[in-house]
């Protein structure tokens, strides 16, 4: 392994472990510098702040998938409170009038997936069945590769009712190939991204140059297919990647979508939306930001210096 691959590897084992160790949560949490990358990145601790956040981008002509952030609950009464959030959010979004323009993002460890399967299946379909209510959809968040069947499991469950529900795919995953053409069939939405857990080598890919290459893979087989790929990228060269492959397999503005974080290239995303692109922004809200921020700063470890500069400049 080569020390630049090493030393990548070790940072990103850094920031992961950062992000379970309580006492540097506390101390991020109330360090002066902290609140403004949480300002910049997460729309604000309530509901409230969710809501409006997410009237600004869609009356700038984007569309938006919200996270009430938190997940790994560890009791049922938890779960139960994540559910309730949801359905809160969900009607709220109704009845402002911001659906369909806004989706929901569900990560079912929230919801209990790790201690009560059936539990969390049960959570998941109550906020379905909301976001149907409001006229809008749920995207599932893929997390670690020990919920990946499980989660697809669920999805497939969840879809024989609520056919447009969505899942994340990780391109670090060494499986992530065959699962895009498993689920690359008509009204499937599959949002592709790059990954943002500690993985090992026998199950993911380790190198950027790995992950790219295989997040092209990925996007191919789902733009080749009759399902709806959402490209969950800011990396230029896969947004111009996904533009050309869009174009070759003559797909229809509408056909796709671009997905980016909230505060992440904002220019970029308003470039690509008055292109004729459907771009959706991803909003997280609530009290548990932490795990959040520290998992976008694993994804890429040169991510450290980013938020760092994005304090200073927006674009």
């Amino acid at each position: 392994m080569g020390r630049g691959l090493y030393s990548q590897r070790m940072l990103r084992s850094v920031i992961l472990a950062a992000a379970r160790n309580e006492a540097l949560e506390r101390f991020v949490e109330t360090a002066p510098l902290t609140r403004g990358i949480v300002d910049r990145f997460v729309a604000g601790p309530t509901l409230d702040d969710a809501l409006h956040v997410s009237g600004v981008l869609t009356a700038d002509g984007l569309t938006v998938t919200i996270d009430h952030l938190g997940e790994d609950t560890k009791t049922p009464e938890q779960a139960l409170a994540v559910r309730q959030a949801y359905v809160e959010l969900l009607t709220a979004l109704g009845e402002r009038g911001l659906t369909p323009a806004a989706e929901v993002s569900v990560k079912l460890s929230a919801l209990g997936q790790t201690f009560d399967e059936r539990l969390a299946r049960e959570h998941a379909r109550a906020i379905c069945q909301a976001a149907a209510n409001a006229g809008t959809t749920v995207t599932l968040d893929m997390e670690d590769h020990t919920k990946t069947d499980s989660t697809l499991e669920i999805l497939t469950d969840l879809r024989k009712d609520f056919p447009n529900t969505g899942v994340a795919l990780q391109a670090y995953l060494r499986r992530t190939e065959a699962d895009c053409q498993e689920l690359a069939y008509a009204g499937s939405r599959v949002r592709l991204c790059k990954g943002a857990y500690a993985e090992p080598e026998s199950v993911a890919y380790q190198s950027r140059v790995e992950v790219d290459k295989s997040y092209v893979r990925c996007l191919n087989v789902l733009m080749a297919g009759e399902g709806y790929p959402m490209l969950a990228t800011h990396d230029p060269r896969l947004i111009a990647i996904g533009q050309d492959r869009a174009a070759w397999y003559d797909r229809e503005p509408g056909s796709y979508e671009f997905q980016m974080l909230h505060g992440i290239r904002p220019e970029e995303q308003r470039r690509l939306a008055a292109a004729g692109h459907t771009v959706r922004v991803y909003v997280p809200y609530g009290t548990q930001w932490y795990g959040y921020l520290m998992r976008r700063l694993a994804e890429r470890p040169a991510n450290v210096g980013f938020f760092l500069r994005s304090l200073i400049s927006r674009r």
